[in-house]
This record gives structure tokens, C-alpha cells and sequence, in this order.
């Protein structure tokens, strides 16, 4: 990849060339650091790979020295697993028995059936990809709505208003939500709407509030990896872009047994409103 003087702005070429790195494994970071290498203006490269403009964070742990628990200002959680790729954590108890089941009680009669964003219009449609039944709280609804956000915050070091509303979902037996991605589609015509009530999506936090008999396991199936739903446990992972690259392509595997009970935690790089 030759240049002569900053390279302004992204060809065929350089597309083609950012798809064969990501296709060989490098790292957004590492390409970014070859580009840059080679003369490219950070802003045009960081479009080319659907990177943030410098400057702008992402959620995340503190994990620093690998510690086994994790001291929030409220709780102590334990620090179960981490993922470099994709950027991945389980944490132990993240809320009690007690809060579960606080958040099914208070969620249980304002379920609908589960919707999607439309990719095209950029509202919501019922998918035959996602057969649970959900509901949405304002942020800071209720108090144990604020005290769980409030940890999240603390917990992935994020602000509150940089987050989507608590959302609960019921998995009866049979019901599932095949695997997909978070973040929003750059590619899809909808997005542009999507994105301006808070930015792109950066980082999940899915709450197991109630866990079936059998089945309704969290499956990354790009990473082999399948997460079984323990009450109380909280599971985060992170898209440093809009993607396949990141890794997070998941899904809710049906339930066979039981009910499946989760709360999610959308995170925006910006202001949500």
C-alpha cells in the first residue's frame, strides 16, 4: 500500500485491501496502525474501517491485574471470564436472586411480542428470527431500574445516558433469537435513522434474571463458544466497530425446559434519546 502525501480518500483498492486483512484476523487497531503507517489521514482511515473518530471510548471492564472480583460502589461481583477476541466477560453475581426477580415481576404484564429494528426504515417489525416476548423500561423508571443502571455505569465505566433503556425478555419453550448482531448495519438504508438517537451501538450487557430447565444458552458461534444462563450472572461483550470482524455474532438458543428470563443493556457511543 503506496501513497503519495496523505491519501484523502478511500478507493476499491484500499477496500479490497482492509477486507483481506480482516479476512486474514488483523485487528482494526493493527490496520489502523499500518495505514497510518503508510500515509493515510487518520479521519479517511477510520471511515474506511467503520472506526469512531479518535478520541471516542468504549465500554469496558477494569480489569487491570486480573483480579478475581470486582468492588462496585454497591456490590462485589466476581470476575468468572474473559475474552480478548471477541472482547468478551462473565461476571458472578451481578444481581441478586432478590433484584431477578424484582425485574420479572415488574416486566411480566407489560411483555409483547419480541420486534427488530427494520433494516430499511429504520423503526421496528416483528422477525421470525426472534420469538420472545419483551418489554422496555424508561432509564431510571423505578428505583431498582436506576440502581441497576447505576452498576452497569460503574461496572463497564460508561454513563448511564449513553445507554439504551433496560429491556426484559421472556424465552418460553421453543422460543429462541437466532444469531445476530448488535451493532446496526452501516450498509442497511434504516441506519442513518437509527443512529441518530445515540450513535452506534458499542457494547452489550445481557442479565440472566431466570434460567430454564434445559436449553436457552448464549451462543457465539463464530468464537465456539456457548454461555449457559446462571441467575444472577451478567455477560458483556464489546464491538470496537460495526463488524463481523469483532467476533460477536451471538444468539439465544431455544429453550427446552423451563423459562428463560434475561434483562439487556444496550450501550450508544453517544447520548441516547
Amino acid at each position: 500500500m503506496q501513497s503519495q502525501g496523505p491519501p484523502q480518500a478511500v478507493t476499491p483498492e484500499l477496500s479490497e485491501w482492509i477486507a483481506v486483512q480482516t479476512r486474514a484476523g488483523c485487528r482494526a487497531e493493527d490496520i489502523l496502525a499500518a495505514m497510518h503507517a503508510s500515509g493515510w489521514d487518520d479521519a479517511v482511515a477510520r471511515a474506511a474501517l467503520a472506526l469512531p473518530p479518535a478520541g471516542v471510548d468504549r465500554p469496558d471492564l477494569d480489569a487491570s491485574g486480573s483480579p478475581s472480583t470486582l468492588q462496585l460502589a454497591d456490590r462485589q461481583v466476581q470476575l468468572l471470564l474473559r475474552l480478548q477476541h471477541p472482547r468478551l466477560a462473565l461476571i458472578g453475581g451481578f444481581l441478586s436472586d432478590a433484584e431477578c426477580d424484582a425485574l420479572v415481576a415488574l416486566s411480566r404484564p407489560r411483555l409483547l411480542r419480541s420486534q427488530t429494528v427494520d433494516h430499511h426504515s429504520g423503526g421496528s417489525e416483528v422477525n421470525a428470527a426472534r420469538t420472545s416476548e419483551g418489554m422496555f423500561f424508561e432509564r431510571g423508571e423505578v428505583p431498582l431500574v436506576q440502581r441497576v443502571e447505576q452498576r452497569i455505569a460503574a461496572l463497564l465505566q460508561w454513563p448511564q445516558e449513553r445507554g439504551e433503556g433496560l429491556q426484559v425478555l421472556r424465552y418460553a419453550p421453543g422460543t429462541q433469537y437466532r444469531p445476530h448482531f448488535d451493532f446496526f448495519d452501516p450498509a442497511q438504508p434504516g441506519t442513518a435513522t437509527v443512529l441518530k438517537q445515540g450513535g452506534q451501538r458499542v457494547g452489550t450487557l445481557l442479565m440472566y434474571l431466570q434460567v430454564p430447565q434445559r436449553g436457552g444458552a448464549t451462543v457465539f458461534p463464530d468464537a465456539g463458544l456457548e454461555v449457559n444462563p446462571v441467575k444472577g450472572h451478567a455477560l458483556f461483550f464489546g464491538y470496537d466497530r460495526p463488524h463481523e470482524s469483532t467476533g460477536t455474532l451471538h444468539g439465544g438458543a431455544p429453550v427446552i425446559e423451563g423459562e428463560k428470563w434475561v434483562a439487556t443493556k444496550w450501550l450508544r457511543e453517544s447520548v441516547y434519546r
